[in-house]
């Protein structure tokens, strides 16, 4: 196991998914991807010790995930939620796109609405909490691995119930207004004021304080801040 997050484990020469070299079948390949240096080392130690499983790298944030998916090509990631950077839900966005045959599976302390959905609606195929059992990790991970969308209880059931229900899904921050959220939402694109004023037809100065009102509201420090939460939760577009 490296110490060093963002690397390799195993090399420039380990095998890539299904290369079973030494005639057997292959590993499941498995990167991990956590800011929590105890957490991390505990799942590279559960993940080892289990036959089939082979950890072959670690990340502490979205931009070293990418790079390290881009690089060894797993079979399988556990990502967190909540990292610095770009975090959880946009690396799982980025990773899905530019390589559809990698699973991700968030294993986070989130379990809210928002997160779960954005990871979905991001191209996450489990969503599990930290605080499922170790068996169930693993049996998500092979899962995963087979192509099959693996949820924990709880957060099975909260899907479920959306797509059961008539009723239209809770919108990301029910604290802000529409006009807010839709503000927002344009912010998360990239887009200056003035740019979002003539898109909506609304002057420079609603467009400001529609912004200070959403800093307000996310207790946000700042117009980045927002924007991170903004993506985070799945607003703006992929």
């Amino acid at each position: 196991m490296t110490e060093a997050t963002g690397d390799a484990i195993g090399g420039a020469g380990a095998p890539m998914p299904g290369d079973g070299t030494d005639g057997s079948a292959a590993d499941i390949r498995v990167v991990i991807v956590d800011d929590h240096r105890i957490v991390l080392d505990g799942l590279v130690v559960l993940l080892d010790s289990m036959d089939g499983l082979t950890v072959v790298g670690e990340a502490a944030s979205g931009e070293e995930a990418v790079g390290l998916v881009g690089r060894l090509r797993p079979d399988v990631v556990l990502m967190d939620v909540e990292m610095p950077g770009i975090g959880g839900v946009e690396a799982t966005r980025r990773i899905s796109a530019a390589y559809p045959s990698v699973a991700v599976v968030m294993l986070t302390m989130y379990g809210e609405d928002e997160f779960v959905f954005a990871a979905l609606r991001a191209g996450a195929r489990g969503y599990l909490l930290k605080g499922a059992q170790q068996e169930d990790v693993v049996r998500t991970v092979h899962a995963a691995a087979r192509g099959d969308a693996v949820f924990g209880p709880d957060v099975a059931q909260r899907v479920l119930r959306t797509f059961a229900d008539p009723r239209p899904a809770t919108k990301p921050f029910p604290e802000l207004t529409d006009r807010e959220r839709e503000i927002l939402g344009l912010l998360a694109n990239g887009w200056p004021n003035g740019r979002i004023g003539r898109h909506l037809g609304l002057t420079p100065k609603t467009v400001a304080n529609n912004v200070s009102n959403i800093l307000a509201k996310l207790h946000a420090t700042d117009r980045a801040a927002a924007i991170l939460a903004a993506r985070r939760a799945g607003l703006g577009d992929p």
